[in-house]
């Protein structure tokens, strides 16, 4: 028996091939985005404040925006970079929605039970100094911040995403670093 030939993997589509295949009516090439970019989107919309239960509907306006948008993305920067950018200004949108409105609290009824409670007590505070902390930060400092801890982005793609430079965005995580660093003691 003779032995197999190797099967050539076929490399993923880019961003902007399925973009491009998208805007010509190929519906999976849009699954295709949301599949790539959305978990990455909630992890930095998480980051920026938004509240846990808001997180889905403001990952779908996000995509309905960029859809809606997309004839405006020339390239410039990655399309994920340019997804976030959008990502911001949908969550800017809600805050400015929720100040308008009154919202009543309701209590914390149900709480984990698994894991060691003083690992999960220690593990929360920490995670709540670091979430105060993050909201403290200046909107500029937070959004260059997550977009280079959280996702990863290099400083000319912060910079174009935010609409200011490499060396500002540098400055900008510098500062929310040392910031943040005072936060959580």
């Amino acid at each position: 028996m003779p032995p197999a030939e190797p099967v050539a993997a076929v490399p993923s589509p880019t961003d902007a091939a399925l973009i491009a295949a998208w805007q010509g009516g190929d519906e999976q090439a849009a699954a295709e985005l949301v599949r790539r970019h959305a978990r990455a989107l909630a992890r930095f919309l998480a980051g920026a404040g938004a509240p846990e239960e808001d997180l889905d509907d403001l990952v779908q306006e996000t995509f309905i925006r960029a859809f809606r948008a997309v004839g405006s993305f020339r390239g410039q920067c990655r399309f994920r970079t340019w997804l976030l950018t959008i990502g911001g200004n949908v969550l800017k949108d809600a805050h400015r929605r929720a100040k308008r409105s009154r919202v009543v609290p309701l209590g914390d009824d149900v709480r984990s039970t698994d894991g060691d409670p003083h690992e999960r007590a220690v593990a929360a505070e920490a995670e709540k100094r670091l979430g105060d902390g993050l909201r403290r930060l200046p909107r500029l400092q937070r959004e260059v911040f997550l977009l280079r801890a959280q996702q990863g982005l290099e400083y000319d793609e912060i910079a174009a995403a935010l609409g200011t430079t490499p060396g500002a965005a540098r400055v900008h995580y510098h500062h929310a670093v040392k910031r943040l660093k005072e936060y959580v003691k």
